[in-house]
């Protein structure tokens, strides 16, 4: 029996050897693990960041460029406009001087335009 017994003690301590040795791997498993989740973590927490920073410049981009061509499209409209109003009072001007200089050819030409717009209408 005590050979038994010493081979039993023997397979006892080697079991409890194993036992910790796999305690020890499982631990440093679980460690591994937790360094692992918190760099991934680390990881996307910069990606996000990054992301975050990129969305904001390509934001701040694009609002200028819109307000950019909105003032360029304000200034060429008040340009356009400023055109249109020379233009009218410069047409203004012409037919004044073409009624005071010549107010009978003035009076006829608008009858005449009156009854071709007249004999257009009725057909």
């Amino acid at each position: 029996m005590s050979g038994t017994d010493s081979a039993f003690g023997i397979r006892n301590m080697t079991d409890k050897a194993t036992y910790e040795r796999l305690e020890k791997d499982v631990s440093a498993v679980k460690n591994d693990i937790a360094a692992l989740a918190e760099q991934i973590t680390e990881t996307l927490n910069a990606f996000a960041s990054d992301a975050g920073k990129q969305a904001r410049r390509r934001y701040n981009e694009a609002r200028a460029n819109a307000e950019s061509t909105l003032d360029d499209v304000s200034e060429r409209s008040s340009a356009m406009i400023g055109a249109a109003q020379d233009a009218a009072s410069s047409i203004e001007e012409t037919l004044e001087e073409v009624i005071t200089q010549r107010p009978l050819a003035t009076v006829g030409l608008a009858l005449g335009l009156g009854f071709l717009i007249g004999v257009t209408w009725r057909r």
